[in-house]
């Protein structure tokens, strides 16, 4: 009989050693379960947070933005990727919800400075305000602006000291143009670089002159026989304005072959601040 329950004593430990060691089995899995949901939770959190924060970014700091036409040669050259200082003008909140394309209310925050003539912009084109452009800012409201034989006038004055720098022939000009190149030095001693071609009748290149209303800016392309601008399509509104264009991060020349991949990025351009 004690042989018996001794056997029986043996077989309840034994079972009891087997639940024990389901249970601690169990509890492992369920944990393992557990850490991998954590880490699952943890990379969706890092990346809902990081998409939130780049959102933030976009709407209220630094833009993307693609040059798509040759209006700005040879600041900003098709295929350049830059930067744009959103906050500088006074950040406005979108006025589209993304792909609905429904018009929302929209606010701007207070600028820290206005755009001033030689500013290079970009902006919400007037005329299809779903589209950016991107112009250099030439006269502001209450200026007057006027072309003369292609200078341009504000004010009764050039908009700086004009310098023949080069003549240079285009291929993606409208079939071939050669091109003359001015280097402009302001009064604040900022400068950049202007081009007409070299065919182009100067006196098709008179304007105004015209005084620029409150609350808008006149603007040009650098390119300033290939560019729809102010010239064109009339004053650009200030609320229009989106930022300033600060720095190019990336240039891609799609003219390259593309088994040239390394000669399709223009190295020398990237990290070049917009002047």
């Amino acid at each position: 009989m004690a042989q018996k329950e001794q056997r029986t004593t043996d077989a309840n430990l034994f079972y009891k050693i087997i639940q024990w060691h389901k249970k601690r089995r169990e509890k492992k899995r369920q944990e393992r379960i557990a850490k991998k949901k954590n880490i699952v939770r943890e990379y969706v959190e890092a990346i809902l947070v990081a998409l939130v924060a780049a959102l933030i970014l976009r709407i209220f700091v630094i833009q993307a933005f693609r040059i798509p036409t040759g209006s700005m040669k040879d600041t900003l050259l098709v295929g350049d990727f830059l930067l744009v200082n959103k906050f500088i003008y006074g950040v406005r909140t979108p006025d589209r919800i993304p792909l609905l394309n429904i018009k929302i209310p929209y606010f701007r925050l207070p600028a820290i400075k206005e755009p001033k003539p030689g500013d290079i912009i970009v902006f919400k084109y007037p005329k299809e305000p779903k589209l950016d452009y991107i112009k250099r800012c030439i006269a502001i409201a209450g200026q007057t602006v006027e072309i003369r034989d292609g200078t341009v006038l504000v004010d009764g004055k050039a908009e700086g000291e004009s310098k023949f720098v080069k003549n240079f022939y285009d291929s993606g000009e409208q079939g071939g143009q050669y091109v003359d190149y001015y280097q402009i030095t302001k009064d604040n001693g900022k400068k950049y670089t202007i081009r007409y071609w070299e065919t182009e009748n100067r006196s098709n290149r008179n304007f105004g002159p015209m005084k620029v209303p409150e609350g808008h800016l006149f603007v040009m392309g650098d390119n300033r026989d290939n560019s729809a601008d102010s010239r064109y399509w009339g004053y650009l509104p200030r609320e229009n304005v989106v930022g300033q264009a600060l720095i190019i991060y990336f240039s891609w020349n799609s003219e390259v072959p593309l088994y040239k991949i390394f000669k399709r990025i223009r190295w020398t351009r990237i990290g070049d601040l917009i002047r």
